[in-house]
């Protein structure tokens, strides 16, 4: 299983240990998802998410040092059940072909980030902090990853598909989604399905090649 990237990034955030500072850590995580499905990125200031989690600024900074952090924390929270989407969506063992493999990868993402707006923020929106993008940007590689072992898997690219290849489709492809957020929070579904025919078309040309039939002696 391929490692989140978000987790390893974290990991140097001392965890409350007491039930009362984890309580706190998840009301504050609620309140900047709530302001950034509402308000957009802007506004999910730390004296804001304080506010709308009943907590004083000041106790904020306990848990977070700043800003950036809740959000990394949130986005976490988030690829976690993305993640775990994905994986029922790709054990289906009905998935008999590149498309098919290609929306087990896109539908549960689309899906979860129609319900949770704050998703788009955290990945699309304009001036995002550079760890965002950093951690967005580790999350496509792993992302990535895992489609190729996957397609390797179910022997829908060739054995010698580079995870180059695989990594260039995801990154492009999640360009063109985020062109088809810029202007919808729900996405726009052209624009997706674009995405989808890019990855498929792309990715098709690593499938693997049929025998062939030998000519037959006349």
């Amino acid at each position: 299983m391929v490692e989140n990237p978000l987790t390893a990034q974290l990991a140097s955030r001392p965890a409350p240990v007491q039930r009362r500072g984890m309580l706190r850590v998840q009301a504050i995580l609620n309140a900047a998802d709530q302001i950034l499905a509402e308000e957009g990125y802007e506004a999910s200031t730390l004296g804001a998410i304080g506010k709308r989690a009943g907590i004083p600024t000041a106790s904020v900074y306990h848990y977070f040092a700043d800003r950036n952090q809740v959000d990394a924390a949130l986005m976490e929270r988030h690829s976690q059940e993305i993640d775990q989407l994905v994986t029922d969506a790709a054990g289906d063992p009905a998935l008999g072909t590149l498309s098919e493999a290609i929306d087990a990868l896109i539908d549960p993402q689309l899906a979860y980030v129609r319900e949770h707006p704050s998703v788009v923020e955290l990945w699309y929106a304009p001036g995002r902090s550079p760890l965002l993008v950093e951690l967005e940007e580790a999350w496509g590689r792993a992302q990535a990853e895992r489609l190729w072992r996957h397609l390797l898997d179910r022997g829908l690219i060739a054995a010698d598909t580079p995870l180059l290849a695989v990594e260039v489709a995801y990154e492009a492809a999640d360009r063109v989604f985020g062109v088809a957020f810029r202007g919808s929070r729900t996405g726009d579904e052209a624009t997706i399905d674009e995405a989808r025919r890019l990855m498929s078309a792309y990715l098709g040309t690593y499938a693997p090649q049929a025998p062939k039939t030998p000519k037959r002696r006349r």
